[in-house]
Order: C-alpha cells, then structure tokens, then sequence
C-alpha cells in the first residue's frame, strides 16, 4: 500500500511539474510574442526613414513601397547638407548644448550638495517646493519664460528694448539652466554617501567644496555622466523655445532650422528623400547615444535609488 502512494506521489508531483513547465512556455511565448510586436511597431517608423533617405524620387512616389531601395542614392545625403545648412545648425546645437550643459552641472551639483548636506533653515520647506514645481508642466513657463526675455514688463505697455534678449545665444542658454528633476536625481545620490565621511572631513579641516569635490563627485560618477547625457540630449531636442525667442538664421538650432529647411526643386515638389536623409543625419548621434550610453544612464537611475 505504500508503495502504491509513493507511486502516485510521483505520477502527481511529475504531472504538476510538467503543468508548470507548460504554463510557463505558454507565459514566455505570449510575453516575447508581445515585445516583439510592439519592437517592431517602434522601429519601424526608423527603419522607413533610413532606406527612404537611400531611395529615388520615383521610387519614394511609386504606387507599391519598396521596403528596400532598389538602387542606393547618396546624393541625397549631399542634398540634405546643402539644402537644410546642416553644418551650422550642427555648431550652433553643439555650442549651446555644451555651454549649458556645464552651466547646469554646477548649479545642479551645487544645489544637490546644499540640499543633502548643509543644514540651513527652511532647507526641506524650499525642497518641497522645488519638487512641487515639477508638477507643473514646463509648457505653461514658456509664455511667462517669453516676457520676461523680450523685455515685456508688467504695467510696463511698451517692451523694454535693453532687456530683450531674443535671438541670442543667452536665451537659448540661461532660462534652461535649473532642472529640479536634476537636483532631485544627484541629491538622491548624495544621501546615499555615508555621513560619516562628511563628518570626519569636517574635523580633518576640509572645506564644504574640498570635500564635495574629492569625495562625493567621485562617488557620483555614474549619475553626473547620466545628467550630462540626458542635458545634451534635451538641448539636441528642444524645438519650441528656439523655435519662440531664437528664429534667425544665425541662432537656428537642428530642430527648428530642419523644421524651416526647403526641400523643394524648381517646380515645387517636395525632395522626399533628400529630406528623409536629413532626418537620418539629425537622429544619427541620438542612436549612437542610445547605443553605447544607455547602461550609464541605467546605472546613474539605480545609482540614485529610483527605479520604475
């Protein structure tokens, strides 16, 4: 008789292992099934992109789409630097991304610092309200942001010339220096740097900036090189503000001055490819940012302690 139950012990723990093993294969299947289709569903629109650029004018217009350019065309990449002045929009993007990225590393590591270990008063309530900021969408500053810059006073009717800064690199720079979302990431980080070390700095004599500059910036590596890349890739993305207080041709940045690019011939047709190609140049070093970046920008998000 016991020997029948372990028998049946046996049947039932292999039929339920292979329950488990079914229902998992099952899981599995539907969950990469799933990932595969919205993957494709997201690269798609890139893809189309990139061979269009490599395609004729004929072929782009033709009644069946190719899903590969039957003869590569790279003139179109040569249209694209001509007719869009890619050179310049490149240098006038690079210039006020690095500039501001710089500027808002220091205000951003020294915000942080103050708010993780100097003790001052009323230092959480002016927290709380930086944070409470954050729920404000960052579209309804851009008619404040744009008064102030041009020079438009309250009870003032007429705009006050010596204080309108628009079409200026100053005005692509400055009013995007303080990011609280920055503040909060590096401060998350600080905190997580033992007190102790700050403490037994303090009696060996060192200074607040000694200190934050030997120790907890080191320590903050990963996080400082994801603000770094997240900066620039904002100041590569950004349209409506350049677009609003810095249209001329000689403060045009990539977004706004492709956006304004002619790309029809004498007869008013649209240079499809040549435009497609021009796309592909813009989004090129985002890729390569995407690529061999993401896991800094992985490790300064865990680094920090916020994770989602």
């Amino acid at each position: 008789m016991s020997e029948f139950n372990k028998s049946m012990k046996e049947v039932n723990v292999e039929s339920a292992s292979r329950s488990q093993r079914t229902s998992k294969i099952i899981r599995y299947t539907i969950t990469y099934l799933f990932l595969t289709v919205m993957a494709v569903v997201v690269i798609f629109p890139f893809y189309w992109m990139i061979i269009s650029s490599f395609k004729t004018m004929d072929e782009y217009r033709a009644n069946v789409p190719t899903l590969w350019p039957q003869n590569f065309v790279l003139e179109n990449f040569a249209t694209a630097f001509s007719k869009a002045n890619l050179m310049n929009l490149f240098a006038h993007t690079m210039f006020v991304g690095v500039v501001s990225t710089v500027l808002s590393l220091i205000v951003t590591v020294l915000s942080a610092f103050a708010f993780s270990r100097l003790h001052f008063k009323g230092r959480n309530l002016m927290f709380g309200l930086l944070m409470a900021t954050m729920m404000v969408p960052g579209e309804l500053y851009t008619i404040t942001n744009y008064l102030t810059v041009s020079g438009r006073l309250p009870f003032i009717s007429e705009p006050v010339e010596a204080l309108d800064i628009t079409n200026t690199y100053a005005v692509l720079i400055f009013p995007m220096l303080v990011s609280v979302f920055y503040i909060y990431l590096l401060r998350q980080t600080f905190l997580q740097i033992p007190n102790e070390l700050y403490l037994a700095a303090k009696v060996d004599g060192t200074s607040d900036f000694k200190y934050l500059w030997k120790v907890m910036l080191p320590l903050s590596v990963s996080t400082i090189i994801t603000i770094t890349i997240l900066k620039m890739m904002g100041a590569w993305n950004v349209y409506i503000w350049p677009r609003l207080v810095a249209n001329d041709e000689a403060h045009q940045l990539i977004t706004n001055g492709l956006r304004g690019a002619s790309f029809t011939d004498e007869f008013g047709e649209t240079n499809y490819p040549a435009q497609m190609a021009a796309v592909s140049i813009v989004s090129f070093p985002l890729f390569l940012v995407f690529v061999f970046l993401r896991k800094y920008i992985m490790r300064g998000v865990s680094r920090s302690g916020i994770k989602g």
